[in-house]
């Protein structure tokens, strides 16, 4: 599934998942529709009457610990890793049916979408696929949080955590354009550690977390190994940052850098984006570089 192709894809047949909603901890089953050229990524509610909520920055909502969307106070919660895997394998029109609030979390990373979109193929549609190609930078800083967008080739990501032990210090930094997130991004699943989980279970939230869709830490090691990369924990956030950065409608052409930041910068880096309409123009395709710069990491992956 080639990430150098500049024409839109859809989703050549419908998809099925079932799970629980990570924060809630409800059942949910969730059905991906192929849907047209010029659709973009659309989530519909069928609990609601098929109500519908574009995965746009307009529509972002809650984002303290995931992301979520909201139109005329209808919600769909903790949308990043599908949009990421969407983004990622380069899937640019889909209707994503949901028959409650949250998306399910399988199994905390986004490998399960990304093997379902290499199992029924993608299709490419006739209409050219659209990149937010970047002109200047834009920032968002928060003391020791800062995110950034700058022009450059691909779709470059420089992202750094600093977290309390066993993580510590991590350095990830890829591009997306060479097509390689299902290796590199996709298995990475997200983490918490568990002597938060009573302060965020009465805030109601981690209800369906479980060490099947999460790595459980203490502050001496990891709980429920082995990691499937060493540096799992910056993949994640990478993972992450891919999905929210999804909401400003089209893929990035240029290259994103951030340190200790999350869901919440992610978006509002969006929103700056989107308000700049001097920070951008449209694009049909990646500029061409004579050597593609491949993805690289700070450390190497492991089997999943």
């Amino acid at each position: 599934m080639a990430q150098l192709a500049h024409f839109e894809r859809t989703i050549r047949s419908e998809i099925e998942f079932t799970g629980v909603g990570l924060h809630s901890g409800a059942p949910v089953s969730m059905r991906l529709v192929p849907a047209p050229a010029g659709s973009g990524i659309v989530f519909r509610r069928t609990d609601l009457d098929n109500f519908e909520i574009a995965a746009v920055g307009r529509n972002v909502a809650k984002v303290s610990y995931a992301t979520s969307l909201m139109r005329q106070s209808v919600l769909i919660s903790t949308t990043e890793h599908l949009l990421s895997a969407l983004i990622g394998v380069g899937v640019d029109n889909v209707i994503v049916e949901v028959d409650n609030l949250e998306v399910p979390i399988l199994d905390g990373s986004s490998l399960p979408y990304v093997r379902a979109f290499e199992s029924v193929g993608l299709k490419q549609q006739r209409r050219k696929r659209e990149y937010l190609k970047i002109l200047k930078e834009v920032e968002v800083r928060e003391g020791s949080k800062f995110i950034g967008v700058y022009p450059g080739h691909g779709y470059g990501i420089r992202y750094t955590i600093d977290f309390p032990q066993p993580i510590g210090y991590e350095t990830f930094t890829g591009d997306l354009a060479t097509g390689d997130y299902g290796k590199w991004i996709a298995p990475a699943r997200t983490f918490g550690f568990k002597e938060d989980e009573a302060m965020l279970r009465n805030m109601g939230l981690i209800r369906g977390a479980s060490d099947a869709c999460a790595i459980i830490l203490s502050r001496q090691r990891v709980e429920n190994g082995p990691l499937r990369f060493p540096d799992e924990f910056v993949r994640h956030k990478v993972l992450d940052l891919i999905g929210d950065l999804a909401l400003a409608g089209r893929r990035i052409q240029g290259t994103v850098v951030a340190e200790r930041a999350g869901h919440a910068m992610h978006t509002a880096l969006v929103q700056r984006l989107m308000r700049d309409r001097s920070a951008w123009e449209l694009a049909h395709g990646y500029d061409e570089v004579a050597e593609p710069k491949p993805v690289t990491a700070n450390l190497h992956p492991v089997a999943v």
